[in-house]
Formats: structure tokens, sequence, C-alpha cells
């Protein structure tokens, strides 16, 4: 089965050979471990891809992401990084103040400049399922560009600014969309960072009121364009599972880890595919092979049912060793029998 039939097989629940997998790389693995990362998928490729596309660059800038010190990414933010490899955090918001949104532009730019001329035809040269990333992040962009104490005080007073702001994004996040809807990628994916370790940083309520909305456009656009929609959200996100099921969300990434993985399952197996992903935090960077290979395991007892809608995906982090990386991927190829799945 080519790996294109496998994950379209898997998000349909049409019974794929095995779970497509995805291997997303952090930065330091990328820059310094390359030798590892090619025996890695070598022995395992990975059934999903991304499209030969670049954005345009943004006029505000400047320095080198995930160097240790300070760079300006396009949207205008300054961002601090204490060590090579890593993307680091938000340190200077440009609208820290309200007072600068009246003259603050968006980077259109990336969008006009954006060249997607290859994309077709690289999606024509692979077997592979093509998904394309999206700068698409509504919460985290407005923490970025207010900082996320402002933001989370403006959630609660509602200020006028905020809806302004919110609107802004919307109409670039849609204008983005455009470009891919208008390709031949099979996905489209977004994010936002939702949770913490116990629950959602807002609640539901307001949640639901504010950006649900925003991101039901996102998956009818896409849906209406013939192409599947993959969501990514870090944390404890249980309570919004249903609503993204509701709004058409195909693919979810999330810290299974996090939550209870049985009710999960239990609750909502076969309705979404569960895009990953395995332990992070603590299993794959500070665990032994074994308790990798039992990581993976539990993930199969609770969703490999054979029928699909699971995605054998992990982030090879920059302190996780590669044994683990192998180790996981070890344990998807065990015959599901054998894992009590």
């Amino acid at each position: 089965m080519e790996s294109r039939e496998r994950v379209v097989r898997t998000l349909r629940f049409q019974r794929p050979d095995r779970a497509p997998r995805d291997l997303w790389l952090l930065p330091g693995v990328t820059m310094f471990r390359q030798e590892q990362v090619r025996a890695v998928q070598a022995r395992f490729p990975t059934d999903l891809t991304g499209p030969d596309a670049t954005y345009g660059r943004g006029e505000r800038a400047q320095g080198t992401p995930n160097l240790r010190g300070r760079w300006t990414d396009e949207w205008g933010c300054v961002w601090e990084a204490a060590e090579d490899g890593v993307i680091g955090e938000v340190k200077g918001p440009p609208l820290a103040d309200w007072s600068a949104l009246d003259t603050y532009r968006l980077p259109y730019e990336v969008l006009r400049n954006a060249d997607l001329s290859r994309v077709d035809e690289s999606c024509r040269r692979t077997d592979r399922f093509v998904l394309a990333g999206t700068l698409i992040r509504p919460f985290e962009r407005m923490q970025f560009l207010r900082g996320s104490q402002n933001l989370f005080l403006d959630l609660g007073y509602a200020p006028q600014e905020l809806y302004r702001l919110r609107d802004m994004l919307h109409e670039f996040a849609l204008q983005e969309l455009e470009l891919w809807c208008a390709t031949a990628v099979d996905g489209i994916s977004f994010m936002d960072d939702w949770g913490s370790m116990r629950g959602l940083l807002i609640s539901p309520q307001t949640w639901r009121e504010f950006f649900k909305p925003l991101y039901a456009d996102y998956c009818r656009i896409i849906h209406r364009a013939g192409k599947f929609v993959f969501f990514h959200s870090d944390g404890h996100i249980a309570a919004i599972i249903p609503d993204l099921i509701e709004i058409g969300v195909d693919a979810l990434n999330s810290q299974l880890f996090c939550m209870d993985i049985e009710a999960i399952a239990a609750r909502f197996r076969g309705q979404i595919t569960f895009w990953g992903e395995l332990d992070r935090q603590y299993i794959l960077p500070f665990g032994r092979p074994e308790d990798v290979r039992q990581a993976v395991r539990r993930v199969r007892r609770a969703l490999d049912t054979g029928e699909g809608g699971v995605i054998a995906q992990f982030e090879w982090g920059n302190d996780t060793p590669m044994e683990n990386v192998i180790a996981a991927y070890e344990a998807w190829e065990e015959p599901r029998d054998a894992v009590g799945a």
C-alpha cells in the first residue's frame, strides 16, 4: 500500500495495512544530528511529507531563528533563545500597548511573495501524503503580539481592540488558506497550544465563543477544497475534543500522555484520527528503550483497532536519544495481537 493511500484510509477509517508513520524534528535535531536523522528515516520512512514551497520574507525579520540570542520575526516579535537549537520565547511583543494597534500592519508580504509554483509538481512526484503547514495559530499569535499576561487579561476584560486584532488575524488566515486550497496538497494543518498539564488555559465557554468560530471557518474552507484538516495543540485539551470533532478536524495531534488515554479512546475513537503522539516530556528523553516500547503499546491498545484512526507520530526532541526513536518505531511494527491492540 502506498503512503498516500495508507494515510487517506487511516483518516477515513478504511483499514490501512498499518498505522502511517510521521516524525517531527526539533530544530536542534535538524541542526546537529543529521546523520542520525538520515539513518532513522532510511529504516523507517515517513508516510507524510511537506510540499515544495516558500513563503516570502518578512520586511521586519532580522537575525537567525533557533540560535542563541535575539531575532525578530516577520510579525515584529522579538524572540530570545537561551541556547542553539531551540525556538525560544517572545521577549518583545510589538502590541504590548494597544496604542500601537492603529498603525500595526500584518506581514502580508509573506503571502504576497510566497512561491507555491512548485507545489503541484512536488505532489505529483511523491506517493506520500502531502501536508501543508500554515502560519495559522490565532491564540498563540495574539500572545506573541500582545504578551501572554496581557492577552489573558484581555480575554477577561474583552476590550474592543481584542476583537479587532482577532479579526485582522482571521482575515490573514483566510487569505493564506486560499493560496493552499488552490494547490494539489492532500491536507492542510493549523495549530494553537491550548492546554496546561491539567486543563485548558482559558474556560471552554470563552474558547467556544471567541475562537471556535475561526476554526470552524478554516475547517469548512479546507473541506470545501477537498482536503483533510490537521490540527495540533499541546496540553490537556479533552474538554474541546468534542468541538474539534464537530467542526470537522480530521486528525488531531495532542499530548495524549497529559490526559487519560484510555478514557479519550473510549469517548472519541472512531470519530477523529489521533495524529500521535508519545510522551516527549519524560519517556522519550529520559526513559529506557523498553519504556518507550511500553508507551507505544499503551497507545496502540487504546487506539489501534486496525480500522484506522491513529498515526504513529512523535516528536524527536533535542534530548531524545536515537535508540528511543528506534524503539518507538520498532514497537509500532509489532503485530497488533502481540501488544494487545
